[in-house]
């Protein structure tokens, strides 16, 4: 094997790895949404987390992938540390894939049919589909899709170079002395996990061992602990992305570790007693492209059902090496978002949607206690702080949830994530002012408290119409968010309308009520200023339900919007049936 030989199995080592990378990253994209839906079926059991690492991994080609983004999802509280560990288990078996489909180098026949199984057959084929997708559609989805079929082409491509290039060591008597180096199982266990390290793609390093197959100078017994060390060497990738992460994440890397460590121990012990006692022909056997790939599954799957059953043992080790801390207990109660799942967008997405969900909870909560304080006139110290830390939570939402949406538009989206990413930015603001209302009304309780001041009794019947109303408007705008309910969402406008009619109602009632002496000046100021903070509470109820309908509609012309519902025949029914039931 001269220079030239070897410039050019690093040039297919560089487009295998390329084309694998590419072909994965861009198949990952256009899961995005069914990842985001797999997921949400995590809480169903053991066996369909197992199957969903399974799926996702054989769609996105890398057991590494998947993984970084299990360690990111419990990082961010996505998922628990047993429901990682089912995925985890999954992404193993759905690992081995890749190695079925590169096998397919290996058919040989002289059939035309068998011929065109061959990647050397097809790969020019699906090439030319590719670039003519990427190159002559404006459609992101074809685009997309042309992009994997040229990453499994330049892959294949890689491959096949690879292969051709090492065709020369079949008679080359040095690398067969390196190869006998191997011939030890524990040797072979850590130069598998070595190159898998490097390279950090499980699949990659099979690839290059069935690459090296075709030499013929590797044997199956050869071949079965590299595959071994192969699965140790993979776990790198999710211990480096575990780095930086809270405790809980870097306990589903060490299960990750501690999986394939267990396996790759016990089966290695199994097989090196094996084949001390008997003599298996078929190890000394040269291995193939195929005979690899059946290593590779039987082998991950011999773990996980080793090991299937003991995933509550194995939760129970990571927190033996990293035990629960005060600090960690701390840790969990705070808001942040994991940046791995800006790879996969929609996931991003989602959880930012979730987070919303708590934003919105915290700030109606929070309106709804000032208004009960306010009413009930007892405002205790322990009530006003307890509204103030409430309304300081939703501001730290507000703040990690813009910073974090911000970021995320920067990356590819598709339009349906687009408007998600656009609806939430526009709610955060609206649920931050909502909060920041709460507390208006809560200085509105605390001044009267502090002069000595009341409302007049009539005052006080007003005040709890249009509080009813404001907590049903409330209530409304939460429940069309939360539920995505566009019939719930439609009756927020006309209450927002009898809102703001009753604030002009209420307010001339007040200023007859102060020309009549029943009423001071002073409190009159009080007054104005509630009206003023519970219509515009109403104001950002009608943004949030406006935003879910828009969205919904793929647009957010939100004043277009308004403008087109006043006049319908629903809108005034809902308006008069309202209006009717918060009259004055």
């Amino acid at each position: 094997m001269d220079i030239w030989n070897i410039l050019e199995f690093i040039g297919g080592i560089c487009l295998f790895l390329f084309g694998m990378n590419l072909m994965g990253a861009y198949l990952e994209k256009a899961a995005g949404s069914g990842l985001k839906n797999s997921l949400g079926k995590l809480t169903g059991g053991r066996f369909i987390g197992f199957l969903t690492g399974l799926g996702v991994t054989a769609i996105i080609q890398s057991s590494s992938a998947t993984t970084v983004m299990v360690v990111g999802f419990v990082n961010s509280g996505l998922l628990t540390l047993s429901q990682a560990i089912n995925v985890i288990m999954g992404a193993n078996v759905g690992t081995t894939v890749t190695s079925w489909i590169l096998s397919l180098s290996g058919i040989d026949g002289g059939a035309w049919y068998v011929e065109m199984l061959k990647p050397t057959s097809f790969t020019p084929i699906l090439a030319l589909i590719g670039i003519l997708l990427y190159m002559g559609s404006k459609s992101d989805k074809k685009r997309d899709i042309g992009v994997i079929l040229l990453g499994f082409a330049v892959l294949m491509f890689g491959m096949d170079t690879m292969s051709g290039a090492v065709s020369g060591l079949r008679t080359d008597a040095g690398f067969a002395k390196i190869l006998t180096m191997f011939t030890n199982p524990v040797l072979g266990v850590l130069a598998g996990a070595a190159l898998t390290a490097i390279i950090q793609s499980s699949s990659a390093s099979v690839g290059i061992l069935q690459a090296l197959s075709t030499t013929g100078a590797i044997s199956v017994g050869m071949s079965i602990p590299i595959i071994m060390g192969q699965n140790i060497g993979t776990c790198v990738t999710a211990l480096l992305s575990s780095v930086g992460t809270n405790r809980n994440a870097r306990r589903a890397s060490v299960v990750h570790l501690s999986f394939n460590i267990i396996g790759t121990v016990f089966f290695l012990i199994i097989f090196c007693i094996t084949k001390a006692m008997f003599n298996i022909t078929v190890l000394e056997t040269g291995a193939s492209e195929l005979s690899i790939a059946v290593c590779h599954t039987a082998f991950n799957l011999l773990c996980t059902a080793l090991l299937f059953p003991c995933a509550k043992l194995l939760e129970k080790l990571s927190l033996k090496i990293i035990p629960v801390t005060k600090e960690e207990l701390e840790e969990s109660r705070t808001i942040a978002i994991d940046e791995r799942l800006m790879g996969t967008p929609a996931i991003a997405i989602e959880r930012c949607r979730v987070f919303t969900g708590e934003m919105a909870e915290h700030a109606v909560s929070s309106l709804k206690e000032a208004m009960s304080t306010l009413k009930s006139g007892n405002l205790t110290p322990e009530r006003a702080k307890a509204l103030r830390r409430d309304e300081s939570l939703v501001d730290k939402y507000e703040d990690v949830l813009g910073s974090y949406l911000v970021k995320l538009s920067t990356h590819r989206l598709s339009d349906k994530d687009v408007h998600e990413s656009t609806k939430l930015l526009h709610m955060i603001g609206d649920l931050e002012r909502i909060s920041d209302h709460s507390v208006n009304i809560l200085e509105s309780a605390e001044e009267l408290a502090e002069k000595n001041l009341s409302f007049s009794a009539e005052a006080q019947k007003e005040l709890a119409v249009i509080s009813a109303a404001v907590a049903e408007i409330l209530d409304l705008a939460y429940d069309a968010y939360v539920r995505n309910d566009l019939a719930v969402a439609a009756k927020v406008e006309p209450l927002e309308q009898v809102i703001d009619d009753l604030k002009e109602v209420l307010r001339t009632n007040h200023i007859k009520r102060m020309q009549a002496g029943n009423c001071s000046i002073e409190v009159g100021f009080i007054w104005s200023d509630l009206l003023t903070n519970l219509e515009r509470v109403s104001d950002h109820c009608s943004n949030i339900a406006g935003c879910v309908i828009e969205v919904e509609q793929g647009s957010l012309q939100l004043h277009e919007y308004l403008k087109d519902i006043n006049g319908r025949k629903e809108y005034n029914e809902m308006y008069k049936a309202y209006s009717a039931k918060y009259a004055i």
